[in-house]
């Protein structure tokens, strides 16, 4: 059996593959996947946007309706103050749509198989750690942007540097919190690449594997990467308005284990 799994014709490139150069730019296959979930997530929302401004409903429109609404009810249940709630909604929603779409497009059959010079045109946006980092990178920024503007930059500042001989205790929670910020941002980018990256190597073993059998067999593995799909995205969306309400909240909150924001993080843990 190993040698018939090693005879098969697996392609696996854990780095997104260089299609060509544009202005000395490289341009790769994950690039070209998110410009077409970019363009779909767009054409998605202003659909929906539009419809609901003539007021023309369908099954879709409700459907995306749907999700919006409980997505910002979400919004409103994490983040305590409804006037930070609904400056950060926009962004988090968006992230929320935009990667949900992304991850759906490498769950489409027989997108693999367009190739350009033996190289995949199609590959999942999510399944790029550059793309991962870089959007928990700018959900961290926003998170200490809203903190500066919140507890100001000084009142920031003291969450993370102490005075160690007034405070030494403190000042060793503040190292352990700004520890802790990086390794949440870390964890934010990692998590998302590693279920994308393992749900399409897991869809490509699964063809291969099945052989003949693929068409009734995939189906219902795709059915399972799209509702993985969706709780990655919202997953990510929940967990970057947890880390902007854990940036906002004063150190000395007095009961930390009461408020929203905690009991949200046991609710998510459970």
């Amino acid at each position: 059996m190993i040698d018939n799994f090693s005879a098969l014709d697996l392609h696996i490139s854990i780095a997104s593959e260089k299609l060509f150069t544009l202005g000395g730019i490289s341009v790769t296959n994950a690039m070209v996947t998110g410009v077409l979930g970019l363009v779909l997530t767009l054409g998605v929302l202003i659909y929906v946007a539009i419809m609901l401004r003539t007021k023309r409903y369908n099954r879709f429109v409700g459907l995306v309706q749907w999700v919006f609404e409980g997505l910002l009810k979400s919004v409103n249940d994490i983040i305590p103050d409804q006037v930070l709630a609904r400056k950060i909604a926009p962004l988090s929603i968006t992230i929320f749509f935009f990667v949900l779409f992304n991850y759906w497009l490498s769950v489409i059959p027989g997108l693999d198989s367009i190739t350009y010079h033996g190289v995949p045109v199609i590959r999942s946006l999510t399944a790029d750690l550059n793309f991962t980092l870089a959007i928990a990178l700018i959900t961290m920024v926003t998170a200490q942007i809203y903190a500066i503007k919140y507890l100001t930059a000084l009142g920031n500042a003291s969450r993370y540097f102490r005075n160690p001989i007034k405070d030494p205790i403190g000042s060793f929670e503040g190292i352990l919190e700004l520890v802790g910020e990086v390794s949440r941002g870390s964890a934010l980018a990692l998590r998302l690449f590693g279920n994308a990256f393992a749900g399409e190597v897991l869809l490509i073993v699964i063809a291969l594997l099945s052989s003949y059998l693929a068409s009734v067999v995939l189906p219902f593995f795709m059915a399972f990467e799209l509702f993985i799909g969706f709780i990655q995205a919202y997953v990510f969306f929940a967990l970057s308005l947890i880390f902007t309400s854990l940036a906002v909240t004063p150190h000395e909150d007095s009961n930390p284990d009461h408020s929203p924001t905690a009991k949200h993080i046991r609710s998510v843990a459970k």
